[in-house]
């Protein structure tokens, strides 16, 4: 069996507890300096070695030609002890995908301080995500074709992938809640606008994902442009002459939508 996929017994879930932390990545903060209040354990550090290991190496060689052997042996760990943490390369994009959304609901938090205006709460949260992945640009599109598979663990959508989007859609409930539209909306709508924010913010993804412009400027100017659409098109909702056009919305969403984000593609 081929040691990129071959586990040592144990699911990604069982894999990100074996620290104690409780999520496939260590929700707890097992890769993140100082996540769990106080100074990392060994573990944390041995877990947090191999995950930024197989980020560089999947950077450099990309992600289909390495493999969890040339990942330990970069990361001075036996094999063994590589597969203890991660059991297989996908329970490191796992890895990687909470890390990011742990580190993009910090930097929104601390920009969306003092602001209160729904549209551009929406562009911060949004802007927060690219400056947060702009090291990781040229690694993304290297594994997308596999995260785009919707048998793939790696898909957003999937349910190994449910702890980062249920994290992510959070951020933006957030978003909304703190804003001056928030409490005025409709108790439906906002229940549902978050997921749909998030869908959105995969739309930014995905054109970030084949953005070649410096710096992805143009994914920049991108959410500059359609975050105020967003906005313009909530605030709307709120008037009774488009309320059925806002029922007809919702009830889609509901249908077609929802269950993907809230539950993954399989169900």
């Amino acid at each position: 069996m081929d040691d990129a996929t071959r586990g040592s017994g144990k699911t990604a879930g069982a894999a990100g507890t074996a620290d104690g932390t409780g999520s496939a990545d260590g929700a707890g903060g097992a890769d993140s300096a100082g996540g769990t209040g106080g100074a990392r354990t060994k573990s944390e550090q041995t877990r947090a070695l191999i995950l930024e290991t197989a980020m560089r190496l999947f950077q450099e060689r990309g992600y289909e030609k390495t493999t969890m052997r040339a990942i330990a042996k970069e990361a001075g760990v036996s094999v063994g002890n590589a597969y203890y943490y991660f059991d297989s390369k996908a329970a490191l994009i796992t890895g990687f995908y909470d890390r990011m959304v742990r580190e993009h609901a910090a930097m929104t938090r601390a920009r969306l301080q003092g602001i209160a205006d729904f549209g551009e709460r929406v562009e911060v949260a949004l802007l927060a995500w690219v400056d947060c992945a702009e090291p990781y640009h040229e690694f993304a599109a290297q594994f997308f074709s596999t995260a785009a598979d919707p048998e793939s663990p790696l898909s957003p959508f999937s349910d190994a992938s449910h702890p980062a989007r249920a994290a992510a859609v959070q951020i933006f409930r957030d978003v909304l809640e703190g804003s001056q539209v928030g409490p005025k909306l409709d108790a439906e709508l906002a229940d549902l606008l978050p997921d749909v924010l998030w869908l959105h913010l995969m739309g930014v993804v995905l054109y970030w994902v084949f953005d070649r412009s410096e710096h992805t400027e143009r994914t920049r100017a991108f959410v500059r442009k359609s975050a105020p659409m967003v906005a313009r098109a909530v605030r709307l909702s709120r008037f009774r002459v488009v309320r059925p056009l806002v029922r007809d919305a919702v009830e889609l969403v509901e249908e077609f939508i929802i269950p993907k984000v809230r539950n993954g593609v399989g169900k």
